[in-house]
């Protein structure tokens, strides 16, 4: 229980952040489209930027750019690398 106290997703990460991911929340698509981004347990993200209404996320995953929607980034959850 007191795993989920410590939870952090990859929205709550902020810029400058790198992170390892170490669950995917999501289920059935959602879950499949995350990780055919390349994002998957043990990956590491680096936080870029974040757009001024904090929607998307800049990321950096695994040497390329890519963009998250907040809900997207909410399925992932982190801890700092």
């Amino acid at each position: 229980m007191a795993e989920e106290v410590n939870t952090q997703t990859l929205r709550d990460a902020r810029i400058g952040d790198t992170v390892k991911v170490t669950r995917l929340v999501g289920t059935g698509a959602v879950k499949r489209r995350i990780m055919d981004m390349g994002i998957s347990k043990g990956t590491t993200i680096f936080v870029r930027k974040v757009a001024p209404l904090g929607d998307p996320i800049e990321v950096t995953v695994r040497g390329f750019e890519l963009s998250l929607r907040k809900d997207d980034a909410e399925m992932v959850q982190v801890q700092p690398a």
